[in-house]
């Protein structure tokens, strides 16, 4: 998936929504299942999405992964555009 088709993803763009309004959270697939109001597989399955284009961080434990936002500033922006149109 390229960035306009993930911004296209319903479920994406929900995820992609909350971290970018909350640019400092870490939050597992649980937590954002949860703020999203969407089923936790397919939350799971679009935040390794995410990861796979560097939009998220994944921080892996033997028990569970937190994500984060990207802290890249150029790539920030790029998606602020994307989400506007």
């Amino acid at each position: 998936m390229n960035l306009n088709e993930i911004i296209a993803s319903d479920t994406h763009r929900k995820i992609i929504l909350f971290f970018n309004e909350n640019q400092s959270s870490i939050d597992t697939a649980k937590g954002v299942s949860t703020w999203i109001r969407e089923e936790r597989p397919k939350v799971k399955k679009a935040l390794e999405d995410l990861v796979a284009l560097n939009i998220l961080n994944a921080y892996r434990a033997t028990s569970t992964t937190g994500y984060s936002y990207t802290t890249d500033k150029k790539l920030i922006s790029k998606i602020d555009k994307l989400l506007k149109k």
